[in-house]
């Protein structure tokens, strides 16, 4: 696949005025409007929702709402078809190095795991990385973990197809976007979210049973199960809320 002319011309304007991009005074915004906006178009999104759709169709949103540990946040960008999400894109500077933040790797595979989304991506410009969701997300993690792929600006125009057969919007209509994900999905680590909610509730069990019965050494074994069963479904609720 030959690499679209617009990416050639954005690959060759930040490597003649890298300096001026890579400055911490060039900001995210900056970025987004110059480079990942025109990025993601060339493959093929609505990105401005120029054909006018409705909220409940538009290929892109821009800070949708989602909810991340009881708490509201916002990814930079949701890719979407028929109003399903596909993928999460967070957008940084570049003069953030990608490659080395774990915080931005964490960031968005909290986002891709709560919303149960297989992939997401990290993209600067300068960078792109791509991260498998379904492998829970854990403070001290690496930027390396979960991170199946990652290149840099200068390496877009060689692997322009490994780019398009992933995250083109033609990919995800034609069914490449779903093959790739399987064919990622025996990968080590991986999980769904609800598999691992309920391996954490077990563990819940396990330690309010203990804690319960130290403090309540007469009570029944039936009552004992009954208040653990009764704390775990009010905390599930108050999740829920």
């Amino acid at each position: 696949m030959v690499v679209p002319a617009a990416i050639a011309q954005l690959v060759e304007r930040f490597e003649e005025q890298s300096d001026t991009y890579l400055s911490p005074k060039y900001n995210e915004t900056q970025a987004r409007r110059e480079f990942i906006d025109p990025f993601f178009k060339a493959l093929g999104w609505d990105i401005d929702n120029t054909q006018g759709f409705s909220e409940a169709y538009k290929d892109v949103v821009h800070e949708e709402a989602i909810t991340v540990a009881g708490s509201h946040r916002a990814p930079d960008y949701s890719f979407r078809v028929g109003g399903t999400r596909k993928f999460f894109l967070e957008a940084k500077k570049p003069a953030i190095s990608i490659s080395i933040e774990d915080k931005a790797a964490f960031q968005l595979r909290r986002y891709g795991w709560s919303a149960k989304l297989a992939l997401s991506v990290i993209s600067s410009f300068r960078e792109l990385a791509l991260y498998d969701c379904r492998i829970k997300p854990e403070k001290n993690d690496k930027p390396t973990v979960a991170r199946i792929l990652y290149m840099t600006y200068d390496q877009y125009a060689d692997r322009w197809d490994e780019i398009a057969n992933v995250l083109s919007k033609t990919a995800v209509y034609k069914g490449a976007f779903d093959r790739f994900i399987e064919s990622t999905k025996l990968k080590k680590g991986t999980a769904e979210v609800d598999d691992a909610f309920l391996a954490e509730i077990e563990k819940w069990r396990d330690i309010l049973a203990r804690n319960i019965a130290l403090r309540n050494p007469a009570l029944h074994q039936q009552h004992l199960n009954f208040a653990v069963q009764a704390t775990i479904d009010r905390i599930i609720f108050l999740r829920n809320l």
